[in-house]
């Protein structure tokens, strides 16, 4: 890999990371179309702590104030004792079902999992799910009003984004509206439930890739991933949500579908 290839594929990461349309699988399919090689799974998933930053700095107050209620929650022993307590302490459970399944499935999702066919194929089917949660939910709640289960439920959502073409902002925003939270809210979210499952992937990645030595070129490359993806996420969030605060996630479904027949009938 290239120091400009590295780039360009760290902007498409912050970019996608946040839109319902699969980083994973543009990182899989942009590549396919420029003749590159395929830049795999651990720097796809090492670049995402440039998505993790950008998420950080953005929602810098949201984070601030779960955690804050989380600690309050324990001075007075009681984990429920806000609706923001139980909001941070429901995450937590909300993640178990994306770790469970990634550690039980890690070889098939770094191999077989990337292959073309099976990425179109989960473009369009989650593609459909989105217009479906889109139908039937009511998007009337905000974050404050999901109860633990309904946390649980997007978690479960979360975890189908192991699946190349998934994505997993697409999936849990899925989920969220499916449980009657607002679009915006969905998405806001979606943000905060992949805090941990990002940083824990990102960073065993990244561990195993400084084990193995990736000479100064591939930490240099890797920079440059992380920086480009935190700073085209930080702009992709704040796009995200003024759009879904307006518009619904059918263009990103009709997109989602196109991009799925093309590769199909290109491969």
């Amino acid at each position: 890999m290239t120091a400009v290839q590295a780039l360009v594929l760290g902007l498409v990461q912050g970019v996608t990371e946040f839109l319902p349309i699969s980083s994973t699988a543009h990182l899989r399919i942009l590549p396919h179309f420029m003749g590159w090689p395929d830049p795999g799974v651990a720097f796809s998933a090492v670049i995402q702590l440039g998505t993790l930053l950008a998420v950080f700095v953005y929602f810098a107050a949201d984070i601030q104030r779960l955690a804050a209620a989380a600690l309050d929650s324990l001075r007075h022993r009681r984990l429920g004792y806000s609706p923001d307590a139980r909001l941070a302490w429901s995450i937590l459970p909300g993640t178990f079902p994306i770790a469970l399944a990634g550690l039980s499935f890690k070889g098939f999702i770094e191999t077989g999992a990337r292959s073309l066919p099976l990425i179109a194929a989960s473009l369009v089917v989650l593609a459909l799910l989105l217009i479906l949660a889109e139908r039937t939910g009511s998007r009337h709640r905000s974050m404050q009003d999901l109860g633990f289960w309904q946390i649980q439920f997007i978690g479960l959502c979360q975890a189908l984004a192991l699946i190349p073409g998934c994505s997993r902002s697409g999936s849990t925003i899925m989920g969220g509206l499916f449980t009657g939270l607002r679009r915006d809210e969905a998405a806001r979210f979606s943000f905060v439930l992949g805090l941990p499952a990002i940083a824990a992937s990102s960073l065993l990645e990244l561990l195993d890739l400084l084990e193995q030595g990736v000479g100064n070129q591939g930490l240099l490359n890797l920079g440059l991933g992380i920086a480009a993806a935190a700073v085209s996420g930080y702009f992709s969030i704040g796009f995200l949500l003024r759009f879904l605060h307006r518009h619904g996630t059918y263009l990103f479904s009709v997109y989602r579908i196109l991009l799925g027949i093309i590769v199909l009938l290109t491969l």
